[in-house]
């Protein structure tokens, strides 16, 4: 399982021009799944995430969470996470995990993240959508399982 974190201070995802999730201060997660990921994956990138200490505290050291902060996170599913580019003009995605196995964990993985206190919101699993935010820092980091 791969995540692409970022620290956002405001964001939105889109679908068909209709904002579907939105958050203020926190995270924009995008979430990748590969064949192989189960539950524990999930389990594991879930209590890392939201313990990850990238917020400043008053001395502008990265020592508070989002649990700390009371931030928030836009989860969004990517499956262009796994796409492979080492060979070729077009990337493969013969990593990623087929759809009716990367949903189901792509779901756990945002009612995982809802039992930690986190407001989670999502864009939709499988459409096209258009995720705008604002950086914050920029801060940005990849986090795998």
């Amino acid at each position: 399982m791969r995540v692409v974190l970022q620290r956002s201070k405001q964001a939105n995802v889109k679908v068909n021009g209709e904002v579907v999730g939105e958050i203020t201060n926190g995270f924009v997660l995008l979430v990748g799944i590969t064949h192989n990921d189960t539950e524990a994956d999930v389990k594991y990138l879930a209590d890392k995430i939201v313990n990850l200490r990238i917020f400043e505290d008053e001395n502008e050291k990265m020592n508070y969470s989002l649990l700390d902060v009371g931030g928030q996170i836009l989860s969004v599913s990517q499956f262009t996470l796994y796409g492979d580019c080492r060979k070729g003009r077009r990337p493969n995605f013969m990593d990623a995990a087929k759809p009716e196995k990367a949903e189901i964990l792509y779901n756990l993985f945002n009612h995982m993240l809802r039992d930690k206190g986190v407001f989670v919101a999502t864009g939709q699993f499988g459409a096209m959508m258009d995720v705008s935010l604002i950086n914050d820092g920029p801060v940005t980091l990849i986090v795998e399982s």
